[in-house]
């Protein structure tokens, strides 16, 4: 049985072109990206060492050789603090059979008071498991119909998955998906981010479970909503990471071009309120 740690080396292996590291291609192989050989000789490791961590019959390997695979796989920063917090949940950081407690649902009265200036921006409180703590009323404006905000306590990772709904707001619902999924991977906590996903799974069904192994970071693109009365709306995301005492993350939307804009002019109405979800 494999091992997140795991995955992701052998994910990231296998998505990287040879010929980008200068090394001859060796024709049709069964397997896509990089020879293990090859990245094991760039990491300074034996072919045997890495392939006992890609299976994951190793689940302790030093730091030493976490930076060293880093360095050979060409990680950027967020990959590598990735690579960082693998190591350690598949180390045996989500060992234990007591449910967690769940995620602080607390907003700082700081980040409200921040909110409360974005006004009337879309913008909205969040943390890695999908909990919308907080928001705007802009944000309340995009989402209003898509279903999102008619629970007490909205969570978009299982909105995304469990609600039919989310595939037509989501044109490219594929995409949302693998960002829900993979930001599960990066906390709160690895104890609570297991449980979370034991319990979404029965509900989510194998869209969401086949998506628990891949630990490559989805790429950044402009996100985009089929607004009931907006019609198509694209953002930029500008993502603002709280104090690690908050486990979470302050989310701006941006227009992404002019037909957003005023399609977002024409939803605004005076007096918009922020809402803090309790």
């Amino acid at each position: 049985m494999g091992t997140p740690l795991g995955d992701f080396v052998r994910a990231k292996r296998d998505s990287i072109q040879p010929e980008s590291f200068g090394l001859p291609d060796h024709g049709r192989r069964r397997s896509p990206g990089l020879r293990r050989s090859d990245l094991a000789t760039r990491a300074g490791i034996s072919v045997e060492y890495l392939t006992r961590i890609e299976q994951g019959r190793d689940r302790n390997p030093s730091p030493a050789v976490v930076s060293a695979l880093a360095d050979a796989l060409s990680l950027d920063a967020a990959e590598r603090d990735h690579l960082r917090y693998l190591a350690k949940i598949t180390g045996g950081a989500c060992a234990g059979h007591q449910r967690p407690a769940p995620p602080s649902r607390h907003v700082r009265s700081t980040v409200l008071a921040t909110l409360q200036l974005l006004e009337p921006a879309v913008a909205f409180v969040t943390n890695r498991l999908g909990d919308v703590l907080a928001h705007t009323s802009g944000f309340e404006l995009v989402m209003r119909g898509s279903g999102l905000l008619e629970t007490r306590e909205p969570n978009l990772t299982r909105y995304v998955f469990t609600d039919p709904r989310a595939r037509t707001f989501f044109p490219d619902w594929d995409q949302v998906a693998d960002e829900q999924a993979f930001d599960l991977w990066l906390g709160p906590s690895a104890e609570s981010s297991e449980w979370f996903k034991a319990e979404l799974a029965p509900l989510a069904g194998q869209e969401f479970t086949r998506r628990l192994n891949r630990h490559l970071p989805p790429p950044q693109v402009p996100l985009r909503l089929d607004h009931p009365t907006a019609h198509e709306l694209r953002w930029q995301r500008e993502r603002l990471e709280l104090p690690r005492t908050d486990a979470q993350e302050l989310v701006v939307l941006l227009p992404a071009d002019e037909t957003t804009a005023q399609a977002m002019e024409r939803l605004r109405r005076p007096g918009g309120t922020l809402r803090a979800i309790g």
